[in-house]
């Protein structure tokens, strides 16, 4: 059984930094790609930054704040998140696509829980 869970999170005035670490727990055989999403109160959750083979991909609210890395070897994902602002209050959720198997071509979604961040103005 595949788990991931978050942890890093917590409240931090504006203009601060966090970081986030996401791990994957689990008996599985290959990572195809890492994102973070954040779901903030009464909103949609949305994308923040995803990486795939090296090449990363940010929301345009966090394009030059946040910075998204992985270690494939440690089953683990990043997410460094700078100059926060009030608006980036949310929970911050984990994903990882995983095959299961090497005979597995599809990589099957997982999700951590999530942590909430809080930024105080």
């Amino acid at each position: 059984q595949v788990h991931l869970v978050e942890s890093g999170g917590g409240l931090v005035q504006a203009g601060g930094s966090l970081n986030l670490s996401c791990a994957a727990t689990g008996s599985f055989f290959s990572i195809n790609d890492m994102a973070w999403y954040r779901h903030p109160l009464g909103k949609q959750r949305e994308l923040v930054a995803a990486i795939t083979s090296g090449t990363t991909v940010y929301s345009g609210s966090t394009q030059d704040r946040f910075v998204i890395s992985g270690d494939n070897a440690k089953r683990m994902v990043f997410l460094q998140m700078n100059s926060l602002k009030p608006e980036d209050t949310a929970v911050y959720s984990c994903q990882m696509g995983i095959r299961a198997t090497a005979s597995h071509t599809v990589a099957q979604a997982y999700w951590g829980p999530g942590t909430q961040v809080t930024v105080s103005s």
